[in-house]
């Protein structure tokens, strides 16, 4: 089923005649255009109207799956598991709550969870595997790990389990890759600390007070805060209103950047999004900038609003972002308004460098039934855009409802892969305006219509007997359907594949690597020398989508995997 792009809605009509101004003089302020201007089109495709699990958390592997996963004890799936595969020790029912989703041929297959994983947490390893931590309940200490499987070991490709490795219960945390290849894991309601995987066996668990001091009484809003590496190796923590720059080989707090301005909350359940802006790389440069944005969230109270009065009070969700040069001497943040207010929603970046804004409402919090008006239209911003009143674009609307509990990720084809949405507490099909979601479909930006084809190039082979080390450069051999199209611009790029859940998006990264120079080597045939990622700060060892874009179009992705040799 393809939809394509609609006229301007009603909504959008009425958002043309407000405009909001936000206060606080610790910042830039930045107003867009009228939003109605501009449809950028881009199209949807229903890709399984079921998959019989909600997709409350996915993860891209490099064999091209998705592990897709909800709860498993909202009652009993639309997916059965197989009756041998039902284990002794299934925690709640014999149906299937989680999936492995096969992106080439649009198939999938129940997979078999023996604890609770709603609101968990995920990063892959070096080495691709899933590991995934946390949960509810039995779950909440439990690490379960998911190799990628190959057509040679798909009977035996399910989920590992370890139930009480976790050395504190991680509900609602956030996890991050660093550069010696352990994961972080950070925070979780009433967890005020961060551990290790593989364990710290010395000491096994951290108290971090930041967590403590920005937890708001009842509404907490601090929960799933946001992690971004940066290129100097320490970790930016964001949570509620307050970030800070984290040393966590020396456990220190290096800096505390200034708040963001506004009075918005932005974690969990007020639940805005956040990314880390492209990292450009240049060899002549000893530093690489690095910018985070974090955009929507809900104003004080809102949850106790909409999830404690009879009859409920959906306020207002942020329609701001703010952007945080963090690798500046004295940051500042700079805040901009998007077309329309928005909480919920997933920020992702696409291999172009732009942030799509997708899923989520307009007004409410996360929580049972807590939010309302659905976001149907993705937004687009472009960071590098020199005028800002022109970085959003309105795109194509979905007609399916992403509310509490959705997710969405890059593909390497470059689609966008959106799933989710259960708003319950437990599975409801009947509920108007917002039943459970058990569909998947995609995106699809608009690089991908038909009429750029002719200037998108494919990726032939890449040379670097698999792996890319640190510092070392490579070669790229790519096509470009149309002669004398090729001027020149091209530039290739590493994207590292995140864990979705509840509006964050762990570990994603988009690294722009140098390109020394581009030879001719037939009518389309082109040979690009490029360097390799300078360090682990920047590109954290694992596997990486690679892509080639030629003006503003990428080619699909092939897998790299980066690591010290």
């Amino acid at each position: 089923m393809r939809l394509e792009t609609p006229a301007a809605t009603s909504f959008f009509l009425l958002y043309a005649v407000v405009s909001t101004f936000i206060a606080g003089s610790t910042s830039d302020v930045i107003l867009p255009r009228s939003p109605f201007e501009i449809f950028t089109g881009g199209r949807w495709d229903l890709l399984q109207p079921s998959i019989g699990v909600s997709a409350m958390h996915m993860q891209l592997l490099h064999n091209n799956k998705v592990v897709v996963f909800d709860r498993t004890d909202s009652g009993p799936s639309n997916l059965s598991l197989p009756s041998q595969s039902c284990p002794d020790d299934v925690v709640f029912d014999c149906s299937a709550h989680s999936i492995l989703y096969d992106v080439v041929s649009n198939t999938f297959r129940p997979l078999t969870l023996r604890s609770d994983t709603w609101c968990s947490s995920g990063s892959l390893d070096s080495d691709g595997s899933l590991i995934q931590t946390g949960g509810y309940g039995a779950g909440d200490r439990a690490v379960r790990r998911f190799d990628p499987c190959f057509p040679n070991d798909v009977v035996l490709c399910d989920w590992a389990e370890n139930s009480t490795y976790l050395s504190s219960r991680r509900w609602y945390s956030t996890n991050q890759i660093l550069p010696d290849g352990r994961i972080i894991i950070v925070g979780g309601r009433r967890a005020f600390t961060y551990e290790f995987y593989p364990k710290n066996l010395d000491k096994p668990i951290f108290y971090l007070r930041f967590l403590a001091e920005t937890r708001d009484p009842i509404e907490e809003n601090n929960l799933y805060p946001f992690l971004h590496l940066l290129p100097d190796g320490n970790l930016f923590i964001f949570a509620n209103r307050r970030s800070i720059l984290f040393d966590f080989v020396n456990h220190t707090v290096v800096k505390e950047f200034p708040e963001i301005p506004g009075g918005d909350k932005r974690n969990y359940p007020s639940t805005g999004s956040s990314v880390l802006l492209p990292l450009w790389l240049d060899r002549e440069s000893r530093t690489t900038a690095a910018e985070i944005m974090i955009c929507g969230g809900a104003p004080p109270g809102s949850f106790l609003k909409a999830a404690r009065t009879i009859p409920k009070i959906f306020v207002e969700a942020s329609r701001t972002c703010g952007r945080l040069r963090v690798t500046d001497p004295n940051p500042r943040w700079v805040m901009e308004q998007m077309p329309a207010p928005r909480v919920m929603s997933d920020m992702i970046l696409l291999p172009t460098g732009d942030v799509i804004i997708i899923n989520g409402a307009t007004n409410g919090t996360a929580g049972w039934e807590d939010s309302t008006n659905a976001m149907l239209n993705p937004f687009l911003y472009s960071p590098d855009e020199p005028d800002p009143t022109r970085r959003f674009q309105i795109l194509a609307p979905t007609l399916i409802p992403r509310m509490y509990h959705s997710a969405a990720l890059l593909l390497p084809d470059g689609r966008i892969l959106v799933g989710g949405s259960n708003p319950h507490r437990n599975y409801n099909f009947t509920t108007r305006p917002y039943p459970t979601e058990l569909s998947l479909e995609a995106y699809l930006p608009r690089y991908l219509d038909p009429r750029f084809s002719r200037l998108r190039p494919s990726v032939l082979t890449v040379e670097m007997a698999g792996t890319m080390s640190y510092g070392n450069g490579f070669s790229v051999n790519f096509v470009i359907p149309a002669y004398g199209v090729f001027d020149g611009g091209i530039s290739v790029r590493l994207v590292a594949p995140s864990f979705s859940t509840h509006s964050t998006a762990m570990n994603q990264r988009l690294v722009v690597l140098r390109v020394r120079r581009v030879m001719q080597l037939s009518v389309f045939a082109y040979k690009a020398d490029v360097d390799g990622p300078s360090n682990a700060n920047v590109a954290p060892p694992g596997y990486y989508m690679m892509f080639v874009v030629h003006r503003g179009i990428p080619s699909e992705a092939v897998w790299v995997k980066v690591a010290r040799l």
